[in-house]
């Protein structure tokens, strides 16, 4: 929650400043600058690039702060580490009470830091030292070099002056201390903000391990491999997801008798997600790249089918009346009035099943598979290589990124009538 409202603080600071800067800056005088109407026109709207570097930045500065970064100037409170103290109030049977102190070592996960000696004192409770690592909570036996202990009918009832029974919570300067049903004390450090590497490792511990793999590969295949292992089962099932679907979407809008008949199949299958099919595909294909492909058609098939029925859908009426009134044949209408004006919802529907096929493709090779992203990150978890399931998953979001980059130039390339009727 805090991380959330730090960056909806950022994004509103960011936009009120670009905003600022820009209104400062000379006018644009393009294709955008001389329209009349903007608002609501798609073709007006181009992204801020300021936006697109500082959203980037905030993000990487939000995980830097709450990782302990060194990259990153502020950082957000980490945990506690060093020496902690607290006092114990020991009372026994026949109620006499003493006091002693409790030495407590805190250090970094992976570290370990040598207990300091300790005065154990003159009263029948001793003072104890222990070590616990930052982020993790210890038992401590307080009464285990005590002359009366818990069998001898003695017993904790204060920590710090203030009373203590099983089950209560008692702050501490530099932590928590909480009695168990038992009667045993049980130390918990200050956590701070920052997330434990195991949750969430800093941008310097995913580099690093992004280096290291590019050197030494993983799993018995270099990273290369497995991303591209991951890329060429995507590029195939979108290939003939496309060759199928688009053609089967231009008759689903040109024919009453082809909407009729898929119409119940594609809206039955559109909501199913890809996932749910793994099981099936694995009985109908096996474990092997036929099977995972066969997914990947699938997750690209009804998105494309429903595109290219939309994009036949919208076609202005007007046009081709016009075209008919040219004397037009049918194909002519087809190939100079449909098909152009179809390409700019068959674009947005190519980068929406990419996008599904990259998320498909995580799953499908969470099943057998030798090579791929997804076996990486897979078989990182089960190790809780948390710096390697978070590096599969950038790699996975920057390839994806590109390709829908790449299907945006294309889009601009060959529909560059997209939004001006």
């Amino acid at each position: 929650m805090i991380i959330l409202l730090i960056y909806i603080a950022l994004f509103i600071l960011a936009y009120y400043a670009v905003k600022f800067a820009s209104s400062k800056m000379a006018a644009r005088h393009d294709f955008t600058s001389l329209k009349t109407v903007t608002f609501g026109d798609e073709s007006a709207v181009r992204p801020n690039r300021a936006a697109s570097i500082i959203s980037v930045i905030t993000i990487f500065l939000i995980w830097g702060a709450f990782t302990g970064s060194k990259l990153t100037p502020i950082h957000a409170p980490g945990p506690f580490v060093g020496e902690a103290t607290f006092t114990y109030t020991l009372r026994a049977e026949d109620g006499r009470t003493d006091d002693a102190t409790v030495t407590v070592v805190v250090s970094k996960v992976g570290e370990e830091t040598p207990e300091p000696e300790i005065i154990p004192g003159d009263g029948f409770a001793k003072n104890d030292v222990d070590s616990v690592g930052a982020w993790r909570s210890k038992l401590i036996r307080v009464d285990s070099n005590d002359e009366l202990g818990r069998s001898d009918g003695a017993e904790v009832v204060a920590v710090n002056g203030t009373p203590i029974a099983p089950g209560v919570d008692l702050a501490v300067s530099s932590g928590e201390v909480t009695m168990t049903p038992k009667g045993t004390l049980n130390y918990k450090p200050a956590r701070g903000w920052q997330m434990e590497p195991i949750w969430l490792p800093s941008p310097e511990a995913v580099w690093s391990r992004l280096v290291d793999i590019s050197k030494e590969g993983y799993q018995n295949s270099t990273l290369w491999e497995h991303l591209g292992y991951s890329l060429f089962r995507v590029v195939v099932g979108f290939v003939f997801g496309a060759l199928i679907g688009v053609p089967l979407g231009y008759a689903m809008g040109l024919s009453g008798w082809f909407r009729g008949w898929f119409d119940p199949i594609v809206e039955f299958m559109r909501p199913v997600p890809p996932l749910a099919l793994i099981p099936l595909v694995i009985i109908w294909a096996g474990i092997g790249e036929t099977g995972k492909i066969i997914l990947l058609f699938l997750a690209a098939l009804w998105i494309m089918t429903i595109a290219a029925r939309a994009g036949v859908s919208g076609v202005n009426i007007t046009k081709v009346h016009a075209a008919y009134s040219l004397g037009a044949s049918k194909w002519q209408i087809m190939r100079y009035v449909i098909m152009p004006n179809s390409l700019p919802e068959i674009f947005t529907g190519a980068r929406v099943a990419m996008g599904v096929c990259w998320g498909t493709v995580v799953a499908a090779e969470l099943v057998a598979a030798e090579k791929g992203a997804g076996m990486m990150i897979m078989v990182a978890s089960k190790f809780q290589l948390t710096d390697i399931v978070i590096m599969g998953i950038i790699l996975i979001g920057v390839i994806g990124y590109g390709i829908d980059i790449l299907m945006r130039q294309a889009e601009t390339y060959l529909v560059p009538w997209k939004g001006r009727s």
